[in-house]
């Protein structure tokens, strides 16, 4: 057997083991029909706690599966957000969000803190009323698995973390004595690219 031919071979063996031993990272468009992020904030310092969501959000999930390392770039449309209540989402976007100068939010962040496979957490850098700051969130359940209906993979996951909303210049009443905490509570479902 020649040199070439032998070359050829070995050529042929290590490239099969790199595609075999590492895969590239995979890239998952963010399913806004299935992706929820929703919050919770105080009304009058302790009297009830109001509950809402943005209804409108894109974005994608960056996730290699063998480095254990990801990311996630996610747009939301502020004007959509909705407490379930048409006056108070009206007063949200106007008097407290400003939605005509800040009309969307943006979380970028890495998975990180992985365990059996999946990520245990995201750190990453949150968005809101034109004002950015470091906001990490606790991933409690990550899932990949082939979708029902198509077959492509599809990843979950819920996660959940806290803001301190005067970071972010919303002091919308806290002068009148309203926390200032509003916890986030994340549900996503991203579909792997075509």
């Amino acid at each position: 057997m020649n040199n070439k031919i032998i070359l050829s071979m070995l050529f042929a063996v290590v490239s099969l083991a790199f595609s075999l031993g590492f895969a590239d990272p995979a890239t998952y468009n963010i399913d806004s029909s299935h992706t929820y992020p929703a919050f919770e904030a105080d009304h009058q310092g302790g009297l009830s706690i109001w509950r809402g969501k943005v209804n409108r959000s894109s974005g994608t999930i960056v996730l290699d599966k063998e480095a254990e390392a990801g990311s996630i770039d996610v747009l939301f449309e502020m004007a959509s957000i909705d407490f379930g209540h048409d006056r108070m989402n009206e007063m949200a976007t106007t008097n407290i969000l400003h939605v005509d100068e800040f009309p969307t939010a943006n979380y970028q962040g890495s998975l990180t803190n992985f365990e059996n496979g999946a990520p245990t957490s995201v750190e990453g850098v949150l968005t809101l009323h034109g004002v950015s700051r470091p906001v990490n969130l606790a991933v409690n359940s990550f899932k990949c698995q082939p979708h029902f209906m198509n077959g492509r993979e599809v990843c979950g996951a819920d996660a959940e973390g806290t803001i301190n909303r005067a970071d972010f210049g919303l002091d919308y009443d806290l002068d009148i004595g309203f926390f200032p905490e509003v916890k986030l509570l994340v549900t996503v479902e991203a579909q792997i690219a075509e």
